[in-house]
């Protein structure tokens, strides 16, 4: 008898962190790899860069984050960006945040010079309906005070330039849920609720034992 409810404790666990597990950020979609030696685009000195991305969940999207790859003298390092999410190329009708990376990983150095690094970003969650909606990069801060650009990949996104108007899109990804904008469990807070739990198991098989 105690084997069976120690066994069935352990069964519910189970199913509790399989429930919770789909909920966690996932990518909602994504422009494609970088490219790092084509071209790049201004996203500081005034220039903006806005490209379109699709919302597949029929009840739309709760984005969380967001990763790009970017072109930058040797050296000099993203700080903050602003970033925009709305219905049309540089609109802001969803968000209209400035952010510092959570995350930044140097990929290599061009035949160019610069520096090909990728900055991950994580914010509150903003829901989006399904469908077609834009992302906007301006006012990046390096630094140095220098320039840096937004890799240019050529991706499925349509995509405009402040200065020069369409140009060929550039590398990025999106994530969160297409949930309709449950929150989603950070991955520290699930392994906490996971060590709690496991903890309680400990508790409850001392005394039935």
């Amino acid at each position: 008898m105690k084997l069976h409810i120690t066994s069935r404790s352990l069964l519910t666990i189970v199913c509790v962190m399989v429930a919770v597990a789909p909920a966690m950020a996932d990518t909602l979609y994504s422009n494609g790899a970088p490219n790092g030696n084509v071209d790049a685009f201004t996203i500081n000195f005034g220039f903006a860069v806005s490209d379109s991305f699709t919302c597949g969940g029929s009840n739309g999207c709760s984005v969380e984050g967001f990763n790009f790859v970017t072109w930058s003298l040797p050296g000099d390092s993203l700080t903050s960006v602003e970033m925009q999410l709305g219905t049309s190329s540089f609109g802001s009708s969803y968000s209209d945040q400035v952010l510092s990376p959570s995350s930044s990983t140097l990929l290599f150095t061009n035949p160019f010079g610069f520096q090909i690094t990728e900055y991950g970003f994580s914010f509150s969650n903003v829901g989006l309906p399904e469908g077609t909606s834009w992302i906007t990069l301006s006012n990046a801060v390096v630094n140095t005070g220098g320039p840096i650009y937004w890799d240019q990949n050529s991706g499925p996104s349509t995509a405009f330039d402040s200065g020069v108007g369409s140009i060929p899109s550039e590398s990025f990804t999106i994530t969160g849920t297409t949930n309709g904008g449950e929150t989603i469990p950070e991955p520290t807070s699930i392994l906490l609720f996971g060590s709690g739990i496991f903890g309680l198991v400990g508790v409850l098989r001392r005394k039935l034992l």
